[in-house]
């Protein structure tokens, strides 16, 4: 099973390709308006890299994923990713006014589970489901 967040992801893309785009329209103005300040086309291709690079950064956002099978969890969230064998895992939960969903390990330690988020509302009850599902089906085997 795989679950990856829904409106993050759209959100992500959306806000990287207009980073884009914004970028690249100031990077072509900076030598068409009258600034007083000479800019040279090194200048403008900086600035499109510059929001390139910040794009990818906005883009990290689109990282999270959990893979669950029937050994156990991996999560990817932004810049980790980590396997955890079922039997590790205490309990699946989604606390009150949390935004995402998040592993339960021994002594109170706790994995944040980024690719499963309030915000996706019904998909994210459907996701908690299923990976409690998989963890009550490998704890019973």
């Amino acid at each position: 099973m795989v679950l990856r967040p829904r409106k993050v992801l759209i959100a992500a893309w959306v806000g990287a390709v207009a980073v884009v785009v914004l970028f690249v329209v100031v990077g072509v103005l900076l030598r068409t308006t009258e600034t007083g300040v000479y800019f040279r086309f090194a200048d403008q291709v900086a600035l499109v890299l510059l929001g390139l690079m910040v794009a990818g950064g906005v883009l990290l956002l689109a990282l999270p994923r959990v893979r669950a099978d029937a050994e156990g969890v991996e999560v990817r969230n932004l810049l980790t990713s980590r396997r955890v064998p079922w039997e590790l895992v205490r309990r699946v939960a989604f606390p009150d006014g949390a935004s995402w969903a998040r592993l339960d390990l021994p002594d109170d330690e706790y994995l944040p589970v980024l690719a499963i988020q309030a915000v996706d509302g019904f998909r994210a009850v459907d996701a908690i489901g299923k990976l409690r599902a998989l963890h009550a089906a490998a704890r019973t085997s």
